[in-house]
């Protein structure tokens, strides 16, 4: 049978002369121009089944049909005419067509009764011109239902969806059956929704198809995968063709499985430094080979290209920053302008952790302090009692005038175990144990006398005695001194954002604590100490007397006085190491790139600006600037700072980012585009990893006891939009519904 060409369009009634009904046709119809002589038609049995009933509806449309040489009524005498009889839809010999002529009665019999031939051909001609009535206007109704359905369906399901994404919860509960009373998260969401909006409620549930319900933890983790996609292609879109840096570290997550975090850093085109989660890999080993592997797959999957990194940095360990085989050494191999700069918050963690590893004396303390923690509050009663005898000293101190009262004064507070993996703990347990210390003895005693075992008695005895020295008092107030001089400067750099200039100016002002700390500081810190034993009755060494170290034979150890194992063995030892430790940790490379970048700090009127060093700075990055662009930078650096220095909406700005800005907002971006784009490459070289460590915070929220076995995928797509809220806010439920269509065959109405 001869098959016709498609034509999907389902006209009304009154488009069907003008339409193509050949369904299925190789050999096109045009039915405007079907033969109105019934003697030159083609049966309509003659046509494919498909299209007869298109072709009957063009010919009831066009009329009665008649010979156009001919006017109507016309006669054939001597023989049988054919004639076509429309509501018959076939062809009828009549005996005589004057049988008829004249005689209206005759008509009359011929149409009949209600049931006669001719009304229920005539009312099946009606119900063919009925456009509602057909099966595949029908048909098609239905699907078109199906799919408004079906959309409204997936567009709750994201919705609920979005909820748990932004708060890292989790989607399925322990029992889903329709007979619990917690279906889980994403379930009960669902419900929720559908019971304050009935057009979700109409389509859902049990209203929905029963292999069509998006409901399946699998559709769950789909729509999750399909989210973070296109969060993570805005991300993409907004770095563009711009150069970004590269921030990693890695991790073990609950499971013991080792995950490598990846954060890009850039400069949008509103001139703001942005700081972006691309996603979280779990890596077989923490080799830099490995490293290298898994960054190459990640970077080609989302279109980056290692030929655009202008920095990297790295927590210091030595896989990542290895000068012969790290990670940072095998990027630089492809990429000489992808610098590494330490990262500076890093940077002083580990510098404590250095000086406690080199000086036995704040060895000793930090072991000390850490047996007292846990001693201390190694139950709940024994931090009650702590509490209670602290109140106990508040209380009396208030009464003795020593202290005053006040709002956010005298807070109740307790003993912060030290760690060294968290930036500040070091200091923060050293303030808690100098606040405490009277109210810890007096729980060590109560433990010495009332300990459950000799053991514990003894171990507060040991305490007791240890805490109740000199050597432990002036080392407590010394490292909380030292420390109190990092403090701010760690916390600083680990906010969000943070730019080269200022960075250096905060390193500048540590050392120049440090160094006067070295040469005055030492008068100020005995007198300190002092005052503190004299406080609670603690012996306070001579320091004319002769050093006596406890268990050391005198024989075998050098002669000197107490002021100078104080002085120069500890007070200056420890200084020294902190700040070789802090020039040590930058090469010659980086250090030039920091001090270069210096000159575009746009403070005091851009007091530190040179000529000089930002045309060096330009040559470290042969791949953006040329020898012609040289010349251009060096010509439209000095126009650049007499501007600068002429218009007030740059007078008062304050670091490199506030001057990007004000660039794209006054147009001077695009006049002087060879210093924006050094600015743009001091605000995107990377000072701190901050935003790398805040994601394994959020991979310990994402990734819990209870959800400890989360798949590799699965929690990256949590994760991705758990910490770039902000992006993941900005993606719209149809991008969504169109990403999860396109991921796999589905069987979508």
């Amino acid at each position: 049978m001869e098959k016709y060409l498609t034509k999907r369009k389902i006209p009304d009634s009154s488009e069907a002369s003008n339409v193509d009904f050949s369904k299925h046709s190789r050999v096109e119809i045009n039915l405007p121009d079907l033969p109105s002589d019934p003697g030159m038609r083609t049966r309509i049995l003659d046509y494919d089944p498909n299209v007869q009933d298109g072709v009957r509806r063009a010919y009831l449309l066009k009329g009665p049909c008649q010979p156009k040489s001919h006017e109507f009524p016309y006669t054939l005498f001597g023989k049988k005419p054919r004639i076509f009889n429309v509501a018959w839809f076939n062809v009828k010999e009549y005996s005589t067509w004057l049988e008829y002529s004249g005689h209206k009665e005759k008509l009359n019999q011929h149409v009949g009764g209600f049931k006669s031939v001719h009304n229920q051909a005539w009312s099946k001609c009606k119900d063919l011109l009925n456009n509602k009535q057909r099966v595949d206007v029908a048909f098609a109704k239905h699907s078109t239902q199906s799919s408004i359905d079906y959309d409204i369906r997936l567009d709750a399901s994201i919705d609920c969806i979005r909820f748990p994404l932004r708060q890292g919860l989790a989607f399925r509960g322990h029992d889903e059956s329709e007979t619990s009373d917690n279906r889980g998260n994403f379930i009960e969401l669902l419900h929720f929704l559908a019971d304050h909006n009935q057009s979700i409620k109409d389509v859902t549930f049990n209203n929905a198809p029963l292999n069509l319900k998006l409901t399946s933890p699998d559709i769950q983790k789909d729509i999750v995968h399909a989210t973070a996609i296109e969060t993570t292609k805005l991300i993409i879109n907004d770095i563009g063709e711009s150069f970004f840096s590269l921030l990693v570290d890695e991790s073990r997550d609950i499971s013991i499985k080792e995950q490598m975090s990846v954060v890009l850093r850039y400069v949008d085109v509103e001139g703001r430094v942005i700081e972006r989660f691309l996603g979280i890999e779990h890596v077989p080993n923490t080799t830099a080979v490995t490293l290298k592997e898994t960054l190459n797959n990640l970077f080609s999957r989302h279109g980056l290209s290692i030929s655009s990194l202008r920095g990297q940095g790295y927590d210091g360990a030595s896989n990542m920053k290895g000068e012969l085989g790290g990670l940072k050494t095998l990027i630089l191999n492809e990429n000489a302008s992808a610098y590494y700069i330490h990262c500076f918050a890093h940077q002083l963690q580990l510098t404590l952790v250095a000086v406690a590893k080199n000086n036995s004396k704040i060895v000793s303390l930090f072991v000390l302090l850490t047996n007292v923690v846990n001693v201390v509050g190694g139950s709940y009663k024994r931090l009650d009692r702590l509490r209670e005898q602290q109140a106990s000293k508040v209380i009396e101190a208030l009464g003795l005038g020593e202290i005053i009262s006040g709002r956010g004064l005298n807070q109740e507070t307790s003993l912060i175990k030290p760690g060294d993996t968290r930036w500040g703990s070091h200091y923060g347990t050293l303030i808690s144990m100098i606040t405490l210390f009277p109210s810890v003895l007096d729980v060590l005693e109560i433990i010495a006398e009332d300990g459950a075992t000799p053991e514990q008695k003894c171990e507060a005895d040991m305490l007791i005695n240890s805490l109740q020295t000199f050597d432990f008092i002036f080392s407590l107030h010394f490292m909380k001194k030292l420390l109190g001089i990092t403090n701010e400067l760690s916390q600083a750099l680990q906010r969000k954002g943070q730019d080269i200039v200022n960075a250096m100016n905060l390193v500048r002002i540590c050392k120049m604590q440090l160094q006067n700390l070295r040469d005055s500081g030492w008068d100020s810190m005995l007198t300190q100490t002092t005052l503190f034993c004299k406080k609670h009755e603690i012996e306070v060494c001579n320091m004319d007397a002769m050093f006596l170290l406890p268990g050391r034979s005198q024989r075998k150890y050098p002669k000197m006085t107490n002021l100078h194992y104080y002085r120069v063995e500890l007070f200056y030892d420890v200084i020294d190491l902190q700040r070789t430790e802090l020039e040590s940790r930058f090469s010659e490379t980086g250090t030039k790139l920091l001090l270069f970048m210096v000159c575009l700090n746009p403070n005091n009127s851009f007091a530190a600006f040179d000529k000089n060093k930002l045309i060096q700075l330009a040559r470290l990055y042969p791949n953006d600037f040329l020898d012609m662009d040289l010349e251009i930078l060096n010509d439209q650096v000095e126009t650049y700072i007499l501007d600068m220095l002429n218009s007030s909406e740059f007078l008062n700005l304050n670091g490199i980012g506030d001057l990007a800005q004000k660039m794209v907002e006054t147009k001077r971006d695009k006049v002087f585009s060879m210093v924006y784009l050094l600015i743009k490459l001091a605000l995107t070289l990377l000072v701190s990893t901050a935003t790398v460590e805040r994601s394994f915070s959020a991979m310990q929220i994402v990734k819990n006891r209870i959800r400890n076995k989360m798949g590799d995928q699965w929690m990256n797509d949590n994760l991705v939009a758990y910490i770039e809220k902000e992006v993941f806010a900005d993606v719209a439920n149809q991008d969504i519904s169109n990403m999860f269509d396109k991921m796999k065959t589905r069987r979508r109405p």
